[in-house]
């Protein structure tokens, strides 16, 4: 492929996936403003903090499977619509709660409606986004486009987060609320003017067959999974328990690892396969756990942090286009949704057992745990890789 066709086609992804982009800049602005509006503005605890943060995991989990369903059947421009539409709805709730916190039962209704908008907003939005890109250049790219929509959800996460803090230093919660809703509004427009691509024709099989077809590399990146969970969410305090300064530099340096293997490498999984992009990437990502686990100096997690985002960047595409695989057209966003629940869930419960470890064995322990869940992914790709062999 010369560099004009190679940039042609990045555009045609792109022109899709930025609508990605915009679903998780939506969840990126208020991730770091919510839990202080309910706990220091409302005045509730930390725990009902939290919990107003994971309705919208759940709603994701639940819903994602329904969201390539429906793409096929409806084809993805209609579910990316529908995906955005309630990412807007959310920014609405959020200006109601911030309009009623004289009455902080009410707020925080309206907070938690919100967030179970978002999480099918995301749901559907980023899986017909995926599924929309893969339709615009073929499936023999569905690696680069789903390698491009992973960039342009943490890309979105990343700037999402200190955009919201600013805004709500400015202007409260209403000024987050009044930029979600405004930057639908936008991306609505221009994904209404796009063209949809055809639904596959043919007989769909039953969700359980669907199931029953790509478990075995949701599971797989369930324990690959695991790893960022435990790194994105208890560096920081990894970081107090050494007592040592520098989290937020192992969180950026775990981040551009990545992206820039994302953007750099995304092609390996055609040359080489799925499942043998998944096992070094899953070989390179317990090294980096364990450098953590052993670490006795800041270095070391810096580079643990390093290589773990290195390896974790490519296992979602690399297992994904391999899953897709195991179904016809017609049912490849039931599958490619369905295969996504499998991350929502390990996020979900990757933090309160791991929180349960940390009572029992101390901080270092959770990036054992984690290498070890890793280490058994390691032998489940080479049984697929075995099966798919013979």
């Amino acid at each position: 492929m010369t560099a004009e066709n190679n940039l042609q086609l990045n555009r045609r992804i792109l022109s899709v996936v930025m609508f990605t982009f915009v679903c998780y800049l939506t969840i990126g602005l208020p991730l770091a403003v919510l839990p202080g509006f309910v706990h220091e503005h409302l005045g509730y605890n930390s725990v009902l903090a939290g919990l107003i943060i994971s309705a919208q995991y759940f709603a994701t989990l639940f819903s994602r499977p329904h969201a390539g369903r429906y793409a096929d059947q409806l084809g993805p421009k209609k579910v990316v619509l529908f995906g955005l539409a309630c990412c807007g709805t959310s920014g609405l709730f959020y200006a109601l709660a911030f309009g009623v916190d004289g009455y902080p039962w009410l707020s925080l209704l309206l907070l938690c409606v919100g967030r179970v908008f978002l999480g099918v907003g995301e749901s559907f939005a980023s899986t017909g986004s995926t599924l929309w890109g893969i339709g615009r250049v073929g499936a023999m790219h569905t690696a680069r486009v789903i390698s491009w929509n992973g960039v342009a959800t943490y890309g979105a996460m990343a700037a999402g987060a200190p955009l919201g803090v600013y805004l709500n230093q400015q202007w409260g919660l209403a000024g987050v609320a009044a930029l979600i809703v405004l930057a639908v509004a936008v991306a609505l427009l221009l994904a209404s003017g796009k063209p949809d691509v055809s639904i596959a024709a043919g007989q769909r099989i039953a969700f359980r067959a669907v199931f029953g077809r790509i478990w075995a590399y949701g599971l797989g990146l369930a324990m690959g999974t695991v790893g960022f969970g435990v790194i994105a969410t208890f560096i920081t305090l990894y970081y107090a328990d050494k007592d040592w300064s520098g989290a937020a530099f192992s969180l950026t340096l775990f981040s551009c690892a990545f992206v820039g293997i994302r953007l750099i490498f995304s092609n390996v999984i055609n040359r080489h396969g799925g499942l043998k992009v998944t096992l070094a990437s899953f070989l390179v990502e317990i090294v980096g756990l364990l450098l953590i686990w052993q670490a006795g100096e800041p270095w070391m997690v810096q580079t643990g942090a390093l290589l773990a985002g290195a390896g974790f960047s490519l296992v979602f595409p690399a297992l994904g286009v391999e899953a897709v695989k195991q179904v016809p057209p017609q049912n490849q966003g039931t599958a490619l949704g369905t295969y996504s629940a499998f991350l929502d869930l390990a996020l979900g419960i990757t933090g309160p057992l791991a929180g349960l470890l940390i009572g029992q064995a101390g901080v270092p322990s959770i990036y054992l745990a984690a290498a070890l869940l890793v280490a058994l992914g390691v032998l489940l790709t080479l049984r697929l890789l075995q099966r798919s062999r013979s």
